[in-house]
């Protein structure tokens, strides 16, 4: 008899325990809602809630940027150039060591009337000027070149020669001798403002080998005093080519002039360009 109970129990089954994954995602979904509920209102009672939660301090800085730091972060505008300082120059310049014809490739030459030709007897041949341009007309005198009929200093300013030699005062005697040095200087002290790195070189006016009023060589004497000083005063280079072409008497050389055509001599162009290589600053 024991034996069947004991076979009996042994057939009886287990009830099974079922897991039901529905019922514990609700079950964690309603737990999670509530503490973040519970969570949320005690942060919103106390204001000092996230500095005790979690030990430390929430810095809210209100303070000005400051102008320094902003100045740094800002982009820093492009340092203008400064001017060149010339040293003082002395003129007339004194005699140099004669140099070669190819310092000429770097010279520009600024001319009236006087020096028109030279290009056509020497090794200078950059001539810019006109017979209508004087020196009392220079700052406002339009010249025909290669960049068109535009002033000289609009002319200068576009080609920017290394050495730029002058030769203005045709209207000497027919014009009033402050005038021609008021708009001469104003040519010279524009051209040194924008272009400090170019040589500037004032050329006395040549004598005249008879007086004839109203120009005399007593004039021009003065007015190349006055050239000087203006060059002085410019910080610019003044020469003399006017002694240069000057006789004994102080007339012009008889082999510089042509009587019969009335204009200077091929010896008289070469003469000044002669000058000028020698008589580099």
């Amino acid at each position: 008899m024991s034996k069947n109970v004991n076979k009996k129990s042994k057939n009886l089954k287990r009830p099974k325990v079922r897991f039901n994954f529905g019922v514990m995602l609700v079950i964690f979904v309603l737990s999670f809602t509530a503490c973040f509920a519970l969570y949320m209102t005690a942060a919103n009672l106390n204001e000092d809630f996230f500095r005790n939660e979690f030990n430390a301090e929430m810095i809210i800085d209100n303070s000005e940027p400051d102008e320094t730091e902003e100045s740094e972060q800002e982009e820093q505008p492009e340092q203008e150039e400064q001017p060149i300082q010339k040293a003082p120059v002395t003129n007339p310049v004194p005699q140099s060591a004669p140099t070669d014809y190819t310092y000429f490739e770097n010279c520009c030459l600024i001319t009236d009337s006087t020096l028109l030709e030279i290009g056509e007897h020497t090794a200078l041949k950059d001539v810019i000027g006109d017979s209508a341009l004087n020196a009392s007309n220079c700052t406002t005198a339009k010249v025909e070149s290669n960049y068109g009929a535009v002033t000289i200093y609009d002319t200068l300013k576009i080609k920017k020669p290394e050495n730029v030699y002058f030769m203005l005062g045709s209207d000497i005697g027919t014009s009033e001798t402050e005038t021609m040095l008021e708009s001469y200087k104003e040519l010279i002290s524009n051209l040194t403002a924008s272009l400090p790195a170019m040589n500037i070189y004032i050329m006395q006016i040549p004598p005249v080998r008879y007086d004839s009023a109203p120009v005399t060589n007593e004039l021009i004497n003065t007015y190349n005093e006055q050239l000087l000083s203006m060059a002085n005063s410019c910080n610019v280079y003044c020469i003399d080519t006017s002694t240069a072409l000057k006789s004994v008497d102080g007339n012009l050389k008889e082999e510089y002039w042509s009587a019969e055509d009335k204009k200077f001599t091929e010896d008289m162009y070469k003469a000044v360009t002669e000058y000028i290589i020698t008589h580099v600053a």
